[in-house]
């Protein structure tokens, strides 16, 4: 896939921007341009997830993200880049995030997590994060949903300015993570590791993060956590295992690798995160 340069001027970059203002002002103009005033749980779709949102209800609007305020262009060409809003089964709205900044395109961390922000700025009070990852534990084969009970943050960096202190004693819901497993009571769960990227880890930090009490790795995820406690949001995370983390796998890892697993699996965690959503 050829790179996506994202050249556009970005407010979240101005000096002295107020990011959750920016949020605000996004989850306006997603008002507007959706015709949904308030939205009652967010999800940002991963690796692999794509395929809950059209399970989950009926899609009224569909808007390309970098419409709004704050937005990036997606990093890749051919990802998704939209904005969807659903309605539910039970009356309630859902905002499904196709836009993920990633830390490593090198936007900043304010553009990392807004598009968390804006969800939560157009009134969602649960965040739903999800992820492909690869599995330190040899037991979760590719294909393998796996909820997210803690994260360690391997960035050195958050989304928090400041002197900002915000307790993550609990930031992954127990409730949440309970609600699920009364839909797959076979769902493990574990500690995720975010590293920088783009790389794949090396097998040597692998095995640092299974010391440190690793479960799972990959690039995304609690970076937004944090954003979404911050704005007190109830946070359910899950993964899905699209590759054995290096080292535990001996062959060498790609991207196509990824994809290929996420592609296998959408039918089967589309539905199972469809069902969770629905039990909200």
């Amino acid at each position: 896939m050829s790179q996506v340069t994202d050249s556009d001027p970005n407010p979240l970059d101005e000096i002295g921007a107020d990011p959750f203002e920016i949020a605000r002002q996004a989850a306006a103009e997603i008002a507007q341009a959706t015709g949904v005033a308030h939205h009652d749980i967010a999800l940002t779709l991963g690796s692999g997830w794509g395929q809950a949102a059209d399970l989950m209800g009926e899609t009224t609007a569909t808007i390309p993200a970098a419409d709004i305020t704050g937005f990036s262009k997606p990093a890749l060409a051919g990802h998704p880049g939209t904005l969807r809003s659903v309605l539910l089964p039970s009356g309630e709205r859902a905002l499904v995030i196709g836009a993920r900044t990633h830390f490593y395109e090198g936007h900043g961390v304010r553009r990392v997590v807004h598009s968390v922000r804006a969800a939560a700025a157009t009134g969602a009070s649960i965040m739903i994060l999800t992820n492909g990852a690869g599995s330190i534990r040899e037991s979760w084969t590719p294909g393998t949903p796996v909820l997210i009970r803690d994260h360690i943050n391997l960035t050195a960096a958050s989304p928090l300015e400041g002197a900002t202190f915000v307790d993550l004693t609990d930031l992954y819901s127990a409730r949440l993570r309970s609600l699920a497993r009364e839909i797959d009571a076979s769902l493990g769960e574990g500690v995720y590791c975010q590293f920088r990227g783009p790389n794949y880890e090396t097998p040597a930090e692998v095995q640092m993060a299974k010391a440190i009490g690793g479960h799972l790795v990959g690039m995304s995820t609690a970076l937004e956590a944090i954003a979404a406690r911050e704005s007190g949001m109830e946070v359910l995370g899950m993964s899905l295992v699209t590759n054995f983390a290096a080292g535990i796998q001996t062959t060498p890892l790609s991207h196509e690798e990824v994809l290929s697993t996420g592609s296998a699996a959408q039918g089967r965690i589309g539905a199972l995160l469809a069902s969770i959503v629905g039990k909200l």
